[in-house]
């Protein structure tokens, strides 16, 4: 590359870096199983089984109604319940199942299932099939966030950049917060769980995914997350035991 193309390059990186979608974003970290924002708020995400009523008798679904009316009465703090649509993924279903057909020793056997894969991916890609995910998102917010006026709100949303200031704040706080956070997180999966649902709170990997997912939804279908072994994290050197994570996709 040309001297002048690569200075032209590295000038328009960093004006990319002024511009990026990730400096509007109002997450800041992913951690301990935690959404931190850039105004010090913490974020717990619960994912939640469904339950279809129209298959329950009428004293069952009047049991679930009651559950659910008890849940949101012992609530004491707001809740985001979050029902989100996407593509049916079955590729680790398909992984499995090619592994078994070269494993398959009847000739016969081994040619049928890899039609049925075929026959499945296609229906799967044809018929454009979705799932529905429900999410419970639990907010933790430090009291100064709560005492901010709309000017001040106005003008964090016009200039969105961080600051190693905000940073150590939002450090400074983690602890506390998240002590008010989980016990939040235990009150709402105690209720939830009084429904008859399964609910699980997701962990960092998963919740990285699920942004990187919603965020990404073409590329994600690509590009995954397999492991741990590909998130690439690094500290910020923000403080001695301070640290935020920068997470990288995986490349193709």
């Amino acid at each position: 590359m040309p001297e002048k193309a690569m200075k032209e390059s590295v000038k328009d990186a960093k004006k990319n870096v002024q511009t990026s979608t990730q400096l509007h974003l109002k997450i800041s970290e992913i951690r301990d199983n935690t959404v931190v924002l850039k105004n010090g708020g913490l974020r717990a995400i619960l994912k939640s089984s469904s339950m279809n009523l129209n298959l329950k008798s009428e004293a069952e679904q009047n049991a679930v109604i009651y559950s659910y009316q008890n849940f949101l009465n012992t609530l004491e703090f707001p809740i985001q319940i979050l029902i989100r649509s996407k593509k049916l993924d079955i590729d680790d279903y398909i992984e499995k199942l090619k592994k078994l057909a070269v494993k398959q020793t009847n000739p016969l056997m081994q040619k049928q299932t890899f039609e049925y894969i075929e026959y499945i991916s296609r229906l799967v890609e044809y018929a454009d099939i979705m799932e529905k995910e429900f999410y419970v998102v639990i907010p933790q917010d430090p009291f100064r966030s709560e005492q901010k006026g709309l000017i001040k709100t106005f003008l964090e949303n016009i200039f969105p950049q961080d600051t190693v200031q905000k940073i150590k704040q939002r450090h400074g706080e983690f602890d506390e917060l998240k002590k008010g956070l989980n016990q939040r997180v235990n009150t709402a999966r105690a209720g939830l769980e009084n429904c008859n649902l399964r609910v699980t709170e997701l962990n960092t990997q998963e919740l990285i995914e699920l942004f990187y997912e919603v965020y990404n939804p073409m590329t994600s279908r690509n590009q995954k997350f397999t492991n741990e072994e590909d998130l690439a994290l690094e500290n910020d050197g923000a403080g001695e035991n301070q640290s935020t994570q920068t997470v990288e996709a995986p490349k193709s």
